[in-house]
């Protein structure tokens, strides 16, 4: 399937500005809020929703920027601590969501990196109601292995996100949300992989195996999969 890189990198533009839109909308009610009460109850209130909503919203843009952008500076690996404490803060916004972590390897590759917050994001979107978020990620040596399972009440994921990890979406109907698993498609693609991807009444597991390369800035190769 030819993939457009204008149209993926339009979609998710309108992701990103999707999530931005409900912690900024909060930061702006907050100084409207602010800029005409008197009552200092209220304004600490106001100052407090402009704190919640700065920080959403500092915590979304560290995220997204690794997730979507080509963020990392010259490096070719990414520490995983850095990795954690942004699947972690992105957690722990809005969501009762507890994240448990395995892992065996201090660094990343961008392509990884990329593959894993998106697959974190979707674990932790799938939870509307709660639950746990356990990440597991090994070097193989041939190959980095990652693998996220999201349990809770409720399990959202759409059809749609399964269909564009399959490679089964046509571009034209591709949206805002649905770009995100076809960016971890093409990324896994060009790093020689390959995704799963599963949905129990409780549970959503998603999987990838990230061959090496030595091609480590190469997070973009695929798009003509």
């Amino acid at each position: 399937m030819s993939i457009d890189p204008t149209l993926l990198a339009n979609l998710m533009c309108s992701r990103l500005c999707h999530d931005l839109l409900s912690p900024v909308g909060g930061m702006n009610n907050g100084i409207e809020l602010l800029v005409d009460e008197t009552d200092p109850d209220m304004r600490e209130q106001c100052i407090d929703l402009l704190a919640r909503g700065a920080r959403r919203t500092a915590t979304k843009l560290r995220y997204f920027r690794l997730a979507f952008g080509a963020a990392g500076g010259f490096d070719a690996r990414l520490p995983i601590t850095e990795i954690r404490e942004l699947v972690d803060a992105l957690a722990a916004e809005g969501r009762d969501v507890s994240v448990q972590w395995t892992l065996n390897v201090d660094s990343l590759p961008k392509a990884a990196v990329k593959v894993l917050l998106n697959f974190a994001l979707f674990a932790i979107e799938a939870l509307p109601r709660g639950g746990t978020v356990t990440l597991a990620v090994e070097d193989s040596g041939s190959a980095h292995e990652i693998a996220i399972r999201a349990e809770g009440p409720r399990i959202a994921f759409a059809t749609e996100v399964g269909r564009a990890l399959d490679g089964d979406m046509p571009m034209d109907e591709l949206n805002a949300h649905t770009a995100p698993a076809e960016l971890i498609r093409l990324v896994s693609a060009g790093c020689g992989g390959g995704v799963q991807h599963a949905k129990t009444e409780g549970a959503l597991v998603l999987g990838a195996i990230l061959p090496h390369t030595g091609q480590e800035h190469a997070t973009g190769a695929g798009l003509h999969a």
